[in-house]
């Protein structure tokens, strides 16, 4: 008789892309430290440009002016720390528009040598510079690869005198370079001189050995065309609006007067709180392939978004349910609040509530089948992680990390491809895009559950004991590297065994010294990774672009807290506060 283990399906995890060795090192005091913290400088100076619209080319002396006014208007006034690194970015953003309008093949990508990894690079160097070989072991090759791919020239190598003579040929209009920030205030006088669009990202340090750099940041600016029509779009602002949809007002308004008490209690936990992403990739999917660009969002729409949410709400309250949980948004699940039988139909009235709303949209018949079967097999898909899970724990058994992943990809995964499915069909667009929807939903969902399940081990989790064990990558990785007394106690975790008396904290200690938060943040990065190469043969510029950007959005807005203090100390992120306490 096959054990519980056996009734999940053959393993069809999304094999991840191989991603370049990723090496965790301090930024520099003259960079923001944090890709929030940079994130937020960029935001801030994108509206400066936007308000006060300063032209470039404007010379050094001035570009600091206007960056002393950028941070005087954040609250940093008299500060010089961050300065230089201001005024670039400023620099770049006078000149995205015009780097956007010139072809990929009148461009050049310009990296430093340093980025390689000095003790290993196999790489020779010729007059010309560094001629890469492909190990992977450094972002250079990922880096020149996509470039030439697009079609940009692409050079490894300092200084500026082969810089100036490519530009004078003529056959070279605009530069995306990356360098450190003392290189940069050297070489911008001769690019400021030759007046040609310049888009320079500041290395993370600046000792010229082992350098890093904000991959996603280069990933924008090589891809930025202006056949991305939706480039200018804000999607803070997108996000906000949608989740202003959320309101009790704004759910009436939609799906008309509640009809007694059931339905209160339904709509009070679709109001609750929550990201809203699925509603929000919904919209985004339609904003980048809708005809009528710039005009306001449809009603329709927003029917087809909140769809989306009804959804993945009746889910949570299922899984809840299903899982024993006793609080969510920190306050009591709804099957604890008004009991078991409410809460389950409260979920069931939610999924016929969002198969109303798709049903209800001014489209054609053929559009609303169309998505009314995306909804479905969404749903079918959710439901047999769930179940999978739900049968395991019946028997419960260690998992391999694969397995686990299988679970994440049916679990996760559905919602993001339901709510981009649907974005895209009421746009007219579905069936050129749905194999590459379902790629990218894939690998995004599973990234996005391995940062939840990194986030529920966590420090933030406390140092209660457990009281259930859920199929975990991060455990289940564990458990793979553990040896003797170690991996009999993870064994036991897995096994049900007197979870009451394992502390969390002791699990989490466990976790790190056998690497496996390590192992697992490495997986976070290649699912997120091959999610964005899922996109390379998409042909429509809008949806490619802005799909790049609604990954950074997501994944830059959440935060594995409990464990990247210790994977950088161990990696020498932290070396030198650890080294001053």
């Amino acid at each position: 008789m096959s054990s519980p283990v056996d009734t999940i399906k053959a393993i069809k995890v999304p094999k991840p892309v191989p991603i370049t060795t990723t090496r965790f090192r301090p930024p520099k005091k003259n960079i923001p430290q944090t890709k929030i913290e940079r994130d937020h400088f960029l935001e801030n100076i994108k509206q400066y440009v936007e308000k006060d619209s300063p032209v470039p080319p404007m010379p050094l002396d001035e570009l600091e002016e206007h960056a002393k006014e950028i941070l005087k208007r954040m609250g940093r006034e008299g500060e010089r720390t961050y300065l230089h690194y201001t005024a670039v970015c400023l620099n770049n953003e006078m000149w995205r528009e015009t780097l956007a309008e010139i072809p990929y093949e009148r461009r050049l990508l310009l990296m430093p040598k340093c980025l390689r990894v000095e003790e290993k690079c196999p790489a020779p160097f010729d007059e010309f510079g560094l001629l890469c070989k492909q190990c992977g072991l450094c972002s250079i090759q990922d880096f020149q690869n996509e470039a030439e791919r697009l079609g940009y020239a692409v050079l490894v190598a300092e200084g500026s005198a082969i810089v100036m003579s490519l530009i004078q040929t003529g056959q070279i209009e605009a530069i995306v370079g990356i360098s450190c920030l003392p290189v940069l205030e050297r070489t911008f006088p001769y690019v400021e001189a030759a007046a040609i669009p310049s888009i320079a990202v500041p290395l993370l340090q600046d000792d010229c050995i082992n350098t890093t750099v904000d991959i996603d940041w280069v990933w924008e600016y090589i891809h930025l065309t202006s056949d991305d029509e939706t480039r200018r779009l804000d999607l803070n602002a997108l996000h906000e609006e949608v989740k202003s949809w959320f309101s009790p007002e704004s759910i009436e308004a939609v799906m008309g007067s509640c009809e007694g008490a059931q339905e209160e209690i339904a709509r009070e936990w679709l109001a609750r709180d929550g990201k809203r992403w699925r509603p929000y990739l919904a919209v985004a999917a339609f904003e980048a392939l809708r005809k009528d660009r710039g005009e306001p969002i449809p009603e329709d729409i927003k029917k087809i978004a909140i769809a989306t949410e009804l959804f993945h709400k009746a889910s949570l309250i299922h899984d809840d349910i299903e899982d024993e949980d006793h609080g969510r948004y920190d306050q009591p699940t709804l099957h604890m609040q008004h009991g078991i039988p409410v809460a389950l139909n409260a979920g069931d009235l939610l999924i016929g509530e969002g198969y109303r709303l798709i049903g209800e949209s001014e489209t054609s018949d053929t559009q609303k089948a169309e998505m009314l079967l995306v909804a479905s097999q969404g749903q079918r898909e959710l439901c047999r992680g769930q179940g999978a899970e739900l049968v395991w724990a019946r028997e419960p058994k260690p998992l391999k990390s694969k397995q686990v992943l299988e679970i994440f990809r049916q679990k996760t995964a559905p919602a993001f491809e339901v709510a981009l499915k649907l974005g895209a069909s009421y746009a007219g667009k579905l069936d050129e895009v749905a194999d590459v929807l379902t790629k990218f939903s894939e690998n995004m969902g599973i990234a996005y559950q391995i940062r939840d399940d990194m986030d529920d081990l966590g420090e933030d989790a406390g140092d209660n004991e457990l009281e259930q064990m859920r199929p975990s990558v991060l455990l289940a990785v564990a458990r793979e590297r553990a040896k003797g007394d170690d991996k009999a106690l993870l064994e036991s975790l897995w096994s049900h065994e007197d979870l009451k008396g394992i502390a969390i904290d002791k699990i989490r200690k466990l976790a790190h010294e056998v690497e496996a938060d390590e192992k697992c943040l490495l997986l976070l990065e290649t699912y997120k990774e091959a999610a964005v190469r899922s996109l390379a043969d998409l042909e429509n510029a809008n949806l490619k672009g802005l799909l790049r950007r609604v990954m950074g959005k997501i994944f830059n807005d959440l935060e594995i807290k409990g464990w990247c203090r210790e994977f950088e100390v161990k990696n020498g992120v932290r070396e030198e506060e650890e080294a001053a306490e």
